[in-house]
């Protein structure tokens, strides 16, 4: 009877033992497959190749954009310097409507009320290391400044040596910022980057070709866009001789041409 007992007991013991094994067998198992399944579908586990393509559009930009400004200075009465500041702003806006300038196309772009001060004359004299006192009294504000400064789009080029004289004639201290854009960049963006994937899988094919391979999925795409240069002529104003009195001469202006370029990074994976 203690023999059958003792028998039983180490039995047990194997069967227990082959449990574990086969258990550990089992999670080796899941473990292999799942580790195989995931370099399956694993793009950066897989051969792949990338490729780099890049498209240019060359375009004439069809607006030019600049700012002019109002500037008004006065005693302490700012609604006087308001008044007249907001009265050369719109004869100068009116002026540029005369151009069939559309609204939207104009657009307040600043307003600033600046006081003006007058420095304390006093004199401090020296403290005990040879150094200046500051003043004790504070400064007194005589005045004020006001500016105003607009924003305006032109899309008839016929017109803007006029725009640019004709603000100064009618108001403006200043003209600044003028530059050239293309309107809806976009659908010139769309372009190069249709340009940009063709030369992309030209260049794909072209190396699968050379090496002996086939062109398996796409991987990834990446884009980079490149912001076309807005050329920009020096700011004119009452410094140039524009401001008051006969307004000078304006230059020749030309927008010249501006390039849209999209670069793209393809990966594919190698069959």
């Amino acid at each position: 009877m203690a023999r059958l007992k003792k028998m039983s007991e180490k039995m047990k013991r194997h069967l227990g033992l082959l449990g574990m094994a086969m258990m550990v067998a089992s999670i080796v198992a899941i473990l292999s497959i799942s580790g195989s399944y995931s370099k399956s579908v694993d793009p950066y586990n897989a051969r792949s190749f990338s490729v780099q393509g890049e498209g240019k559009v060359i375009s004439v930009p069809d607006v030019a954009q600049f700012s002019f400004s109002v500037i008004t200075q006065g005693g302490i009465n700012t609604a006087e310097i308001q008044k007249e500041n907001t009265e050369k702003t719109n004869k100068a806006i009116d002026f540029l409507k005369s151009l069939n300038i559309s609204e939207k196309d104009i657009k307040t772009q600043r307003f600033d009320l600046n006081p003006r001060y007058e420095s304390a004359r006093c004199y401090g004299g020296y403290d005990m290391m040879g150094m200046g006192k500051p003043c004790p009294l504070s400064p007194e504000i005589i005045g004020y400044t006001i500016t105003q400064t607009v924003s305006v789009k032109i899309r008839d080029f016929a017109n803007i040596s006029k725009a640019l004289a004709g603000v100064v004639e009618n108001g403006a201290n200043n003209v600044t910022s003028l530059s050239f854009t293309i309107d809806d960049p976009d659908a010139l963006k769309a372009q190069a980057r249709e340009q940009a994937i063709a030369k992309a899988q030209a260049k794909a094919e072209a190396i699968a070709k050379a090496g002996g391979f086939k062109i398996g999925k796409l991987i990834s795409i990446y884009e980079d866009y490149y912001t076309p240069f807005y050329s920009q002529v020096k700011s004119m104003g009452v410094m140039d001789g524009m401001g008051g009195g006969e307004s000078a001469p304006m230059p020749s202006i030309e927008p010249g041409s501006q390039e849209v370029i999209v670069n793209v990074n393809i990966s594919y994976q190698i069959k």
